[in-house]
């Protein structure tokens, strides 16, 4: 949400579904591709970093803060790893729990058609399906969030611009560095939950604090 160039965002990915973003409280601007004047640096504070956390969710969850562009993968009592990440512009956030669907590795894109239509009208071609590759917008990784086994369209999965990071530029997926979205797909499994904290607080109360980085656990692992 040629497909690769810098300076050129397309945004949103997947499979049209039955549920989509007027269940999860999502707004549809006019275009789905967003132009970058030049690319930037990843700031500091969202580079991936394991922090003391305290939650009442279970290891294994995902905390998705789209305000403060931060994903939370929860390892234990006070442990948690977090990462930067890039959210939906405006009119294309939302919040709600689901869960991790499937995986999968170097994806394919399969722009939904209306967001084909869309971007057509604009006088952008979008293919009906890209073969997973560097130059995909999913980049190396996707979890494909569901809700009650269902196809939500939105998807946590890495990008080919990581200058987008810290950044309301998506069409509402939750897009992170390569690296990043490796090291989360290595270690969240189908089923996990997740719950993403943005626009309608259809989340609900969430419980949750970071502290700031676990400077034990940065400088000897574990």
């Amino acid at each position: 949400m040629a497909m690769g160039m810098a300076g050129v965002v397309f945004l949103n990915a997947g499979h049209a579904s039955a549920i989509g973003p007027a269940a999860l409280n999502v707004e549809r601007p006019a275009s789905d591709v967003t132009l970058v004047a030049q690319p930037r640096e990843v700031p500091e504070k969202y580079k991936r970093r394991v922090v003391r956390f305290s939650t009442a969710e279970k290891p294994g969850t995902i905390i998705v803060d789209t305000n403060n562009k931060f994903l939370y993968y929860v390892e234990g009592p006070n442990r948690a790893t977090r990462y930067g990440i890039g959210v939906g512009r405006e009119g294309f956030g939302w919040s709600g729990v689901v869960n991790v669907g499937r995986k999968e590795e170097w994806p394919s894109w399969r722009p939904p058609a209306e967001m084909r239509a869309r971007e057509a009208r604009a006088g952008r071609i979008l293919p009906v399906v890209q073969e997973g590759g560097i130059d995909n917008p999913l980049g190396a990784r996707a979890l494909y969030l569901y809700k009650g086994g269902r196809d939500t369209i939105f998807r946590i999965h890495g990008t080919n611009q990581p200058w987008t990071i810290g950044l309301n530029m998506s069409s509402g997926c939750i897009r992170m560095m390569n690296k990043d979205v490796e090291h989360l797909y290595a270690r969240a499994g189908i089923g996990a939950k997740v719950i993403v904290i943005g626009p309608g607080n259809r989340q609900g109360k969430v419980n949750y604090e970071d502290r700031g980085v676990d400077i034990f656990r940065t400088i000897f692992g574990g």
